[in-house]
């Protein structure tokens, strides 16, 4: 007995118009800049709206107190409120806007201990400061209009990128409460102001989310920028290296572009250390400069244990120490390997969990101001993660409330105890 043959499922064929069918046109300017509004529009409003509050406690304080009237223009001080978000660091980033680099090793005479070499900008990774130079020359700004709208405007494309990640991972309703906390963490001062925190998370949550999508090309040309905005970009390097090697590995994909993609990504920072050795003379030269002129050395974590062992019983007698700011900081120390567990739990994608362990072992093992944990952490942003997808749960009046408190309490935590009773 014969049997009919019998079909093989299959793709169904894509329909053919018929001949003179005009195909659909694409939606027009207006109706992608209003899908754009609906889609961003919630993003970038939660995290300007939060961010405002907390920035205009932060002047309240800083006015009601008037402690930076009597400081130091350099130093936390200034004629105005505002005029301290370019102190520190950030007269560092205005003299490099303006005059550029000349690096070098010059002792200071005499000098022994702690600092024994003049400060030199070198020290200052060039991107952020060619990025204040590329918008003083189109729009006329000073250095400090130019930092301070140059850091601005990425903390809006941070936000975004840090929505796109967690949303990946917990939906659109999580992704606006991660937002939301990248507003009022601690640290989250020097999102307004004239430092690189902005534009290196920018980046660093824009190439974990091409890493996330598979755009390999971009995930590498993006890690590659944002090593030349601070030298943490090596836990990134180091976060796509890990993810491309396990995609061949896997053989997800072709090897190639992750290949090219891990090839790229520790250009821009070892370009960069690479051209302070060979101006200073020394290949060695960034990191000695980094010891002599400000302290900051690897130490295997040593001063870090030292502040932890120290800040508990009431102790003040360890290096750097700033008792209000180091409390900020213990807590923040703290709360990152909970946080880190909890993100592991969720099992995300390995760039998410090599970034986030490397940058804070990094940080942790470094001897440095430590009140500033705070904000060398701040660009960890897969730790919003597990937070947001718990306190998606929430209904909008509570997370209001939370997230609207923390905004008010963080012109203090995160604003004015990191710029006026500390060392940014």
């Amino acid at each position: 007995m014969t049997t009919a043959p019998t079909s093989q499922a299959g793709p169904a064929p894509s329909p053919v118009p018929p001949p003179g069918t005009v195909p659909p046109a694409s939606p027009d300017p207006r109706e992608r800049l209003r899908r754009a509004a609906v889609r961003y529009g919630p993003v970038l409003a939660t995290y300007g709206v939060l961010k405002l509050v907390g920035f205009a406690v932060f002047m309240y304080l800083l006015d009601s107190a008037g402690d930076f009237r009597e400081k130091h223009p350099r130093f936390g001080g200034g004629a105005h409120t505002w005029d301290v978000l370019g102190s520190w660091d950030g007269w560092w980033y205005q003299q490099i806007a303006l005059h550029g680099y000349d690096p070098a090793l010059e002792p200071i005479p005499g000098a022994t201990g702690l600092i024994t070499l003049e400060g030199n900008s070198a020290a200052f990774f060039p991107l952020y400061p060619a990025l204040m130079r590329m918008v003083s020359e189109v729009t006329g700004l000073g250095p400090y209009g130019a930092g301070m709208t140059v850091s601005v405007v990425f903390s809006f494309v941070a936000a975004l990128g840090i929505h796109a990640v967690t949303a990946r991972l917990g939906g659109y309703r999580a992704g606006l409460v991660a937002v939301g906390l990248w507003a009022v963490w601690p640290g989250s001062g020097a999102e307004w102001a004239v430092y690189s925190e902005s534009v290196y998370t920018a980046l660093a949550a824009w190439a974990c989310y091409a890493v996330m999508t598979r755009r390999w090309l971009t995930a590498g040309v993006l890690t590659f920028t944002a090593g030349l905005a601070r030298p943490t970009a090596v836990t990134l390097v180091a976060a796509l290296a890990v993810a491309g090697l396990f995609a061949v590995w896997r053989r997800e994909e072709g090897i190639r572009r992750p290949l090219a993609a891990v090839a790229i990504a520790p250009l821009g920072v070892a370009g960069y250390l690479g051209w302070v050795g060979y101006r200073m003379g020394d290949w060695g030269g960034y990191n000695k400069l980094q010891d002599g002129a400000w302290a900051h050395k690897f130490d295997w974590g040593r001063h870090t244990l030292d502040v932890l062992t120290s800040v508990p019983v009431g102790h003040s007698d360890y290096l750097f120490a700033m008792p209000f700011e180091d409390i900020i900081g213990v807590g923040v120390v703290l709360l990152v390997p909970v946080l880190t567990v909890l993100l592991i739990r969720l099992r995300p994608p390995a760039v998410l969990v090599v970034y986030t362990v490397l940058s804070y072992l990094m940080v942790m093992a470094t001897q440095q101001y430590f009140g500033n944990v705070s904000r060398y952490l701040l660009p960890l942003f897969p730790l919003f993660v597990p937070l947001a997808l718990a306190m998606r749960r929430l209904k909008w009046p509570s997370l209001a409330a939370v997230l609207g408190t923390a905004a008010l309490a963080s012109g203090s935590y995160a604003g004015y105890v990191l710029f006026e009773l500390g060392v940014p």
